[in-house]
């Protein structure tokens, strides 16, 4: 088989890794395997994202890679991986790398391979754009120092919010020892060196694999940002895949996790806290009700004075995100503001923020 035979292959074995707002989606325009499309600040980045291998010896019951089923696996050498991406990358197919893998012998042989294939890039190559580099739980120390030594960004997927939650998909990782104590160097790491990983560590959680709440999902992110300076997490809605234990588990919905995304915005941007967010007696959120206006509602600080209100209230207010606070604070100080108008010219949706706010004392209904 082909190179370019075994990267599809280990592409489509990938594809439930999310990156940076990754589309699943492969390029239509150059039909090759690994690349795919990933959304920055509006922007279209492609980015080549493969596995190294997908031999796994893990037993992730919702996993596509799952050691017990069959299918055909591959694996590349890191110098293998180095070249098709180079080739990309030199012919303006991608961007950067996101680079992941099945646990193949060992733990620690699955760490080097990642890290020579980084290595290669770096050192023989001069590549100096973007790296993602995934770790492995598990993973010592020292393999993740070097890690971050040569990438931007890196990420361990946590897979579920609870100790208890990863038994029910997985007998052979540890959830505290394995996830959340690396979870913990990396941030220690970083805080030591601010040039490793100089992007951050991202996560992923598969939601709907096991029975986890919301509010156990958002309960865990809370801690892992206030604890671990968490850029953000990632959430992938589980599809069954066939050949595997929960092959006959219902798919989630993506609602579901958009609002996860929504609410977890709330936790990592606008520096809410898990209590201030609304979930339903099961603890889960409203599929169809936006968890800022829902939260809103239920908050004593309204209406707030648009030109004195501090930040903090501010983007507690629904249409009203972080930059446009940051401007209304920044123009108040120069000239007050006097109708709802002046908001709308500076990004605020003023018809969400219309009922939790004052300008000049006064309810927004006399300003239209």
């Amino acid at each position: 088989m082909t190179i370019l035979g075994k990267m599809q292959i280990l592409a489509d074995s990938a594809q439930f890794d999310l990156c940076d707002y990754v589309n699943k989606q492969r390029n239509s325009e150059v039909n090759l395997p690994g690349i795919y499309n990933a959304s920055s600040n509006g922007c279209e980045i492609p980015l080549f994202k493969t596995l190294m291998t997908n031999k796994c010896k893990n037993d992730c019951k919702y996993c596509i890679n799952e050691c017990k089923r069959n299918f055909t696996r591959m694996e590349l050498s890191p110098r293998e991986i180095a070249k098709v991406f180079l080739n990309y990358y030199d012919s303006n197919l991608v961007n950067g790398l996101f680079l992941s893998s099945g646990v193949g012998n060992t733990i620690d042989q699955t760490m080097e391979n990642l890290i020579e294939t980084t290595r290669i890039l770096r050192k023989e190559y001069g590549y100096q754009d973007y790296i993602h580099l995934k770790i492995i739980p598990g993973a010592s120390k020292d393999s993740i120092k070097r890690a971050m030594s040569l990438s931007d960004r890196i990420s361990m997927n946590i897979e579920a919010a609870t100790k208890d939650g990863l038994y029910e998909l997985s007998s052979t990782k540890d959830y505290n020892k394995d996830i959340l104590k690396r979870i913990k160097w990396i941030n220690d790491l970083s805080i030591r060196d601010s040039s490793l990983a100089p992007s951050g560590q991202t996560t992923q959680l598969v939601i709907g694999a096991n029975d986890e709440t919301d509010e156990e999902i958002l309960k865990r992110m809370e801690s892992l940002y206030n604890k671990f300076n968490l850029r953000r997490t990632y959430f992938s809605a589980f599809t069954p895949v066939q050949g595997t234990e929960l092959e006959n588990r219902e798919a989630q919905s993506t609602e579901r996790t958009a609002q996860l995304y929504h609410a977890d915005a709330l936790l990592s941007e606008y520096k809410f806290k898990k209590n201030e967010i609304v979930f339903d007696e099961n603890g889960q959120l409203s599929l169809s009700e936006d968890p800022k206006i829902l939260a809103a509602q239920e908050m004593d600080i309204f209406p707030v004075e648009i030109n004195s209100a501090p930040y903090i209230e501010l983007i507690r207010v629904p249409g009203i995100g972080t930059k446009s606070a940051k401007k209304i604070i920044n123009i108040r100080k120069k000239m007050p503001f006097k109708k709802l108008s002046d908001l709308k010219k500076i990004g605020v949706v003023t018809k969400r923020a219309e009922p939790y706010i004052k300008i000049e004392g006064k309810y927004q209904t006399t300003f239209q």
